[in-house]
């Protein structure tokens, strides 16, 4: 019972939150209010020396003087302010986007193929030239073929007519100077021996009188025929040709002997 009792006797009291917030603030007034009596002693101490430190007025006496009037000079030419040369304003050039590798390459491609065409063409073009060149000395050289050829056959016209003219005046002469007396050549024996045969033409003129003159073997003659033949056309006789009834002598008249062996 005493030992209840005893105990009962020692229970602790808490002091209650508003009182313990009641000293605090207490604690703060205190603080604060020692706080603003240094800092006004402190002030009140500066100006109390700054009071005895002042030193006592001095009083100025002046005197009016008066002076001869100076030239006025002319207030000195301000001096040139430099020259401010503003800084250089350098031109910034906005980057260049590097072109794409496969763009470019595919334009040298391009390029490239475009020169290829050109120099085709170029080459095309020059085999062309070439080609109309080669029709134009063609047709050139066929021309004067043509040219040549009918050089060559109005030639042989004008031949023709030549020795058909010659013919006609041969067998006109002929008319006139028919011969008389014709004697055929003796066949040479060593040509029959030899089983040799052959033409031999002999030219010669016909006199006046219808006398051989000057008798000779013209064109292809073998040697063995030559003679028997130039004997043989030395003993022709002709009726002499008349023109205005005078007899003349009729020049190149030829005859041929074919030596034959039957």
């Amino acid at each position: 019972m005493s030992a209840a009792l005893m105990s009962a006797g020692r229970v602790e009291t808490r002091p209650l939150p508003w009182t313990r917030l009641w000293h605090n603030s207490q604690a703060v007034a205190v603080t604060v209010a020692l706080h603003s009596a240094v800092i006004a002693f402190l002030v009140l101490g500066w100006s109390m020396e700054h009071e005895m430190a002042a030193p006592a007025p001095s009083t100025l006496k002046t005197r009016l003087v008066m002076m001869p009037a100076e030239p006025v000079v002319a207030p000195p030419e301000p001096a040139p302010q430099p020259v401010v040369v503003p800084p250089s304003v350098v031109e910034t050039k906005p980057e260049v986007a590097k072109p794409d590798p496969q763009i470019q390459a595919r334009k040298l491609e391009q390029a490239a193929l475009a020169r290829k065409r050109v120099e085709e063409q170029k080459q095309l073009k020059e085999e062309q030239q070439k080609m109309a060149q080669q029709r134009a000395e063609q047709a050139e050289m066929q021309r004067q073929q043509v040219a040549a050829e009918a050089a060559a056959q109005q030639a042989r016209v004008a031949v023709d007519n030549a020795r058909r003219a010659q013919q006609a005046a041969a067998a006109a002469d002929v008319r006139q100077y028919l011969p008389i007396s014709k004697q055929a050549p003796d066949y040479p024996q060593r040509a029959l021996d030899k089983g040799i045969e052959g033409d031999c033409t002999v030219e010669y003129s016909v006199t006046p009188q219808g006398k051989v003159e000057s008798p000779k073997v013209v064109g292809d003659c073998h040697p063995a025929f030559i003679r028997p033949s130039l004997v043989a056309a030395a003993t022709f006789r002709y009726q002499p040709r008349i023109v205005d009834g005078q007899a003349v002598t009729v020049p190149g008249v030829r005859n041929t002997f074919h030596y034959k062996i039957r």
